[in-house]
């Protein structure tokens, strides 16, 4: 038996053992006020309203939902006072559900409910109900409203809003530490009994989770629960109704539960000692190995930093904390070297960033291991005992002479000898060599400090034993300075003197240069090298000197021009000295001195010819070469024109004449009797398709006899065409066709059959086979055909 039948059979037991209680609500209720009053009201209109005196009322009806009997459940009775019990009356049931859900019998008043009803879905209904008179149609009594109300049972089990809740909680988290909420709710009438009250309870999930049975809170009720031991917990939990007693309806739902992480373990190595290796050529900055500590908590609760605490290589390397991969790298901190030291010892420790301060207890939160490095030995190339080097030398040493020398040694412990060799990309001009065994450097060549003041040198050192390891050094020399160069003037020196000069008048004034560069600096003395009696040299003693007339008057038409050699000396060691030669010209100037004209000027202008012209005059003749030049390049470059031009180009080599021939009729092409006749050979013509640049006389060919085969006729005529100085410079096709002599078959074609007198017989057609049938057939009925005309 179900429960709800259960609770049916209680409630029926209820209404039959307590029939008083039913009886009243279905009776009518007495009217205890009088059966007329003189109370009057005024309507709108003014006239009097008379109130009339009602004949009968009842209570609420109440009804029971989800009823299960196979007849119409009976809700109750209506009645009037005006109902004598002779069926005069009628009853008419309106409003919710009437005549479809309620129906009344209309003779007696009583009301039934056709089908189950769910309070859940509606919880009263109201109705109305008017006695009328059955022969009238008449009311007897005024409308009245009731209600029946739905009486409810425990029908619905409670419901949670999500099949899966998703909670989480810290783990180590105290007993009591509340996860999440559950609300389940009931369909069931609240106010009526127990149906709707619920009770939560805990299926599944203990020991870890408890839930509050009247709010539905779920608590750990386990302490220091470990995410690292165990991370997920599905807990069900159960809502029941009728206060959790026997007999109530439930409904479950699963809360999945994850416990989040704190810091609560610290990192730790798995090993106590790490050995690493690495080439002592490793350059720094290079990445040796790593090391990682292990820690169980996740996220930023396992966020370690690395870093060396002691050993014997701190300065020699070290750590950078790896955030992605939370490792240590070890790097290379300077350059290593196996020969002074083979072994390194480090103290790292890893400890925790963010430390809880709530599990201090459980700390230290930092572990340390110790590493071990081994510098492994590798063939390294040589090292210079200087990373660069510096050389003077003067520029007059003499060839051979060592100017200075490199050194290098090779770091192994093997020691192999080193051979030296100079990079010739940086002495393009051979200036220097050195000595492959010893590294010292010398001079092949001449210095001049003047032309290169300083020579860069790249040294290359390489080991005997393994060439491939080299090593490079930079070898600075510098060009000491030598007084090589004597001094000369600093530029040309354009001089004049006035015909009109007096004596000490100044007309030039002068400089020197000197390539050398002394150390006190350069200083010039001039003088001239022999007594001139026109001028005379005076040397202002600030590497300049000027030149001055030593007597009065010049005539440019006795001398237009003098020579005035000076000397120029320097004062450095060994004294250089040179001597410089000024042209001075002799002209016309005016009172102030300014030049007019000069003697070269003057010889022109008898000739009434001036500079101007002359140029103007020589313009004119070049112009008019250029012309001529031009003109006969362009009568060389004309080319002659074709007969026959291309389309498309005039290189072509074929030649497209677009013409078709007139068959046997076109004698003018070619002589096609040639062919036929092999024995009829014609004298050689001139082409006529193009112009012939030289006429040649044409060369007369023996004439081939009677008997000549075809072919060797074709050969000769192949051979002339190859031979012919007249032929065009393009290629040119001739083609001869031939089929023969004669053929035993003889010829099958009609060409010539018109021009035959006699008719001819083809009755042969039919001794060839029953392929030549219908050609017998054609050709040999001709006969017959004509016979029967």
């Amino acid at each position: 038996m179900t429960i709800q039948q259960v609770l049916l059979l209680l409630l029926l037991w209820m209404w039959l053992t307590h029939p008083c209680h039913t009886e009243m609500l279905f009776r009518r209720t007495p009217d205890l006020r009088p059966k007329s009053f003189g109370g009057r009201a005024s309507g709108n209109d003014g006239k009097a309203i008379h109130r009339q005196k009602r004949g009968w009322m009842w209570n609420q009806f109440f009804l029971l939902e989800e009823y299960t009997g196979s007849d119409y459940q009976y809700v109750g009775k209506l009645h009037s006072d005006q109902d004598k019990g002779d069926g005069s009356l009628k009853y008419i049931l309106s409003g919710d559900g009437a005549g479809t859900l309620f129906i009344i019998d209309e003779k007696t008043g009583d009301i039934h409910a056709t089908r189950r009803i769910d309070r859940e879905e509606k919880a009263f209904y109201t109705l109305r109900a008017q006695a009328i008179n059955r022969r009238t149609l008449r009311p007897v009594e005024p409308e009245s409203e009731f209600v029946i109300k739905i009486h409810d049972i425990n029908d619905n089990e409670p419901t949670f809003p999500e099949k899966i809740y998703t909670a989480s909680v810290p783990e180590m988290s105290v007993v009591g530490t509340s996860v999440v909420q559950v609300t389940a709710t009931d369909a069931d009438d609240p106010s009526y009994g127990n149906s709707a009250r619920i009770i939560y309870s805990i299926l599944q999930g203990q020991p870890y989770f408890s839930v509050e049975p009247e709010t539905g809170i779920i608590r750990t009720a386990l302490p220091n629960m470990n995410r690292e031991n165990r991370e997920q917990y599905q807990v069900v939990i159960q809502a029941k109704d009728m206060g959790g007693q026997m007999g109530g309806l439930s409904g479950t739902t699963t809360v999945n539960i994850t416990l989040t992480d704190v810091n609560d373990n610290p990192p730790r190595f798995p090993q106590s000692t790490i050995h690493l290796r690495i080439p002592e050529s490793s350059p720094v900055g290079t990445a040796i190995g790593s090391v990682k500590a292990v820690d169980a908590d996740t996220g930023k609760n396992a966020e370690v930093e690395y870093r060396i605490i002691d050993g014997d290589g701190t300065d020699m390397f070290d750590i950078v904390t790896q955030k992605d991969t939370q490792e240590g790298i070890i790097t290379v901190r300077k350059p290593l070297d196996y020969e002074t030291r083979r072994l390194y010892t480090l103290k790292v420790e890893a400890e925790n960033i963010h430390v809880d301060p709530r599990f201090y207890y459980l700390g230290p939160f930092k572990d340390t291991t110790i590493v071990k490095i081994s510098v492994e030995d590798v063939d390294e190339p040589p090292v210079f005992s200087r990373s660069s080097y510096l050389f003077e030398v003067h520029e007059d040493i003499e060839w051979g002479t060592i100017i200075g020398t490199v050194m290098a040694r090779d770091p192994d412990s093997a020691s192999s000898p080193i051979r030296f060799s100079l990079d010739r990309h940086t002495d393009l001009d051979r200036i220097f060599n050195i000595h492959s065994g010893n590294g010292s450097i010398y001079t092949s060549k001449p210095l001049d400090r003047e032309i290169s003041q300083w020579h860069n040198l790249s040294v290359i050192a390489a080991e005997i034993n393994n060439p491939k390891d080299t090593t490079r050094v930079p070898v600075y020399v510098r060009i000491l300075d030598v007084n090589d160069n004597a001094p000369q003037f600093a530029v040309f020196y354009d001089t004049f003197v006035c015909e009109n000069a007096r004596a000490g008048q100044l007309i030039q004034t002068v400089s020197a240069v000197d390539k050398d560069d002394p150390l006190g600096g350069q200083k010039f003395f001039f003088s001239l090298a022999a007594v001139n009696p026109n001028f005379t040299v005076q040397d202002n003693e600030d590497n300049t000197a000027r030149i001055l007339t030593r007597r009065n008057g010049f005539s440019r038409h006795e001398i237009s021009t003098y020579l005035l050699p000076v000397v120029i000396s320097d004062n450095d060691y060994p004294i250089q000295s040179s001597t410089g030669t000024l042209t001075i010209r002799v002209c016309a100037c005016d009172s102030r001195g300014n030049m007019q004209s000069c003697s070269a000027e003057a010889l022109l202008l008898p000739a009434g010819l001036s500079t101007g012209a002359l140029v103007a005059i020589l313009l004119c003749i070049i112009i008019l070469l250029v012309i001529v030049v031009l003109f006969a390049a362009l009568k060389r470059q004309r080319k002659k024109e074709p007969l026959i031009l291309s389309k498309e180009d005039i290189r072509d080599n074929i030649v497209s004449y677009n013409d078709e021939g007139g068959g046997e009729e076109d004698t003018q092409a070619f002589d096609i009797g040639t062919l036929r006749n092999p024995a009829a050979i014609e004298d050689k013509k001139l082409r006529r398709d193009i112009i012939p640049e030289t006429l040649f006389v044409p060369r007369r060919t023996p004439s081939a006899p009677d008997n000549t085969d075809v072919r060797d006729f074709i050969n000769q005529r192949l051979k002339e065409h190859d031979t012919d100085p007249s032929a065009p410079p393009y290629d040119s096709l001739a083609t001869y066709a031939y089929e023969g002599n004669d053929s035993i078959a003889e010829s099958l074609s009609s060409l010539e059959s018109g021009t035959t007198e006699g008719d001819q017989n083809y009755d042969y057609l039919r001794e060839w086979g029953p392929r030549f049938n219908k050609l017998a057939e054609m050709y040999g009925g001709g006969e017959s055909d004509k016979d029967t005309s």
